[in-house]
């Protein structure tokens, strides 16, 4: 096998690294409240298990549609598409060969930013439309940008994101994130049904295992008698985001107590897939070497509800001709001593 290429981008403190084969973000370097830096997002050691293994989404840009859509099937002015399904006869970030497994163009870089380019034909994995899209990643003083783009030539839907699984205390650390402590805005979820496709429903997270409007360790509630944890084996669920969507702006914030780091995710999509890597265990060895544990990751993806295309109360996913889909993100890093200043009010 043959192809992947790795482009690092460096500034300041921060270095990343990138594949071409789903535009894949492989490493990021983040100091912690020492100066001290280090990989915080998952990824395999030998570059050929993005290809071998099952997919994991190890930092991928998930797409055509990131999530899931019911029977792989949605209808667009009168006329139903199949997609290629992948899970449960469901469609899981666009089916068996989604961005993930693509290789992306490298269309322009520079020492801090890099822009990966994908052209994808009518009808490929069933959806309508030529589509050319395109990420900008850029390292400013605080982190990580990701400005998605997609312009297709026929009405068509689009929901990108990207997949990274973080871990404050170091990819390597052999921690898990349950204790590292998480605040979102969110006052609900989308409830899902045994297949994980929602139900069209909002739940409010008052008071529950889903309330994370107060920040608390992800690991205290995870393991409540509660019917939504039940189906995901943890947390794996769109959390719908307080407020208008449409502008970036803060929507989630995760602290590792140990390292002091501080993830701030700004995005301006209406909902936050938030997954707790409760099937993480027993991969391929990492990038740092070890073997990552269950629940050794947390992805905060930005994006569309799951399965909106067929829900019609849900944010609407639709791109018409000629039209350029954006979603533009950031995952930005400080320090902190403690939970105050993690988390001011």
């Amino acid at each position: 096998m043959s192809g992947i290429e790795v482009v690092t981008i460096a500034r300041g403190a921060f270095r990343a690294q990138f594949l071409n084969l789903g535009a894949t973000l492989h490493r990021l370097e983040v100091p912690d409240r020492h100066g001290r830096a280090d990989n915080v997002v998952l990824g395999y050691a030998d570059l050929e298990d993005y290809r071998r293994q099952p997919p994991r989404y190890y930092g991928a840009v998930a797409g055509r549609y990131a999530n899931r859509i019911a029977g792989g099937r949605f209808t667009l002015d009168g006329e139903t598409y199949q997609l290629t399904t992948n899970e449960g006869g469901n469609s899981l970030h666009s089916g068996p060969d989604g961005f993930d497994r693509q290789f992306w163009t490298v269309e322009a870089r520079s020492e801090s930013a890099v822009t990966f380019r994908l052209d994808t034909p009518h009808g490929w994995n069933g959806f309508p439309g030529d589509l050319v899209a395109r990420v900008d990643y850029a390292l400013e003083e605080d982190g990580l940008t990701v400005r998605f783009t997609a312009t297709p030539d026929r009405a068509t839907i689009v929901n990108l994101t990207q997949h990274a699984y973080f871990n404050l205390a170091g990819e390597g650390s052999g921690a898990t994130i349950l204790d590292q402590v998480l605040q979102l805005p969110a006052s609900a979820i989308t409830p899902v049904d045994d297949a994980m496709i929602p139900t069209g429903a909002l739940a409010q997270v008052e008071g529950g295992p889903f309330d994370f409007r107060l920040p608390k360790p992800i690991g205290r509630d995870i393991a409540a008698e509660d019917a939504q944890l039940a189906l995901g084996l943890g947390y794996d669920h769109s959390f719908v985001l307080d407020g208008p969507a449409g502008f970036e702006r803060r929507i989630a914030t995760l602290f590792d107590p140990g390292s002091g780091r501080v993830l701030e995710v700004h995005s301006t999509e209406p909902g936050v897939q938030v997954y707790s890597g409760n099937h993480l265990a027993d991969g391929a060895p990492g990038t740092g070497g070890s073997v990552y544990p269950r629940r050794g990751g947390l992805c905060l993806e930005p994006q569309k509800f799951p399965d909106s295309p067929n829900q019609p109360g849900f944010p609407s996913a639709r791109v018409e001709a000629g039209e350029t889909y954006r979603h533009s993100m950031a995952f930005r890093f400080r320090t902190a001593e403690h939970l105050a200043e993690a988390f001011p009010l």
